[in-house]
């Protein structure tokens, strides 16, 4: 119990340091936010940093333990909640646009879809990626609506193209999306 304490406080630390180092390295972010991930006995499996440049880029950065390896898929779905341990209260994938789901979709994405996330063999996994799907600003694709948002993962790989959630599976972590 102390080593995944531990682990879960480096966890945090890496966090806090993604998001500083993302904010240096903009320069000009304007805004940002976090959800820290829990699966669904409400134990703390990771942590995400967003954060948007004067660009309107949104930079994802998403860091987990204590999580079955391989590959997950891993979205922002269109309510603020997370009860466990289905997480069926996040609703559906974020789509204010309408679109299908899928990045390889020639008819999507959706606004919340992400690339998958890859887990180690030591239960420990690592997204950095960007998103102009979204924003943190006010706007149609904000992230702070008045149903407010949350990100999942789910227990296997998004296919990138079918409806509506890329064949990825049950939902194994969510967080919800706060300002910071």
């Amino acid at each position: 119990m102390k080593l995944i304490k531990a682990g879960l406080v480096l966890l945090m630390v890496i966090a806090i340091f993604m998001m500083a180092t993302t904010v240096s390295a903009q320069g000009s972010a304007t805004y940002s936010a976090v959800a820290f991930l829990k699966d669904a006995k409400n134990n703390t499996v990771g942590v995400a940093s967003f954060t948007q440049d004067a660009h309107d880029l949104v930079y994802v950065n998403v860091v987990v333990s204590v999580m079955k390896p391989g590959l997950h898929g891993i979205h922002i779905h269109e309510k603020g909640t997370c009860i466990g341990p289905s997480f069926t209260s996040a609703g559906e994938h974020d789509n204010p646009l309408g679109k299908e789901h899928g990045l390889k979709n020639t008819k999507g994405p959706h606004a919340g879809d992400l690339p998958n996330l890859e887990v180690g063999t030591d239960g420990k996994g690592y997204l950095s990626t960007t998103t102009k799907l979204v924003t943190l600003s006010p706007g149609p694709t904000t992230l702070f609506g008045s149903n407010g948002t949350a990100l999942v993962i789910h227990a296997g790989p998004d296919d990138q193209m079918s409806n509506p959630a890329g064949n990825s599976g049950a939902r194994v972590a969510c967080g919800v999306i706060e300002k910071r």
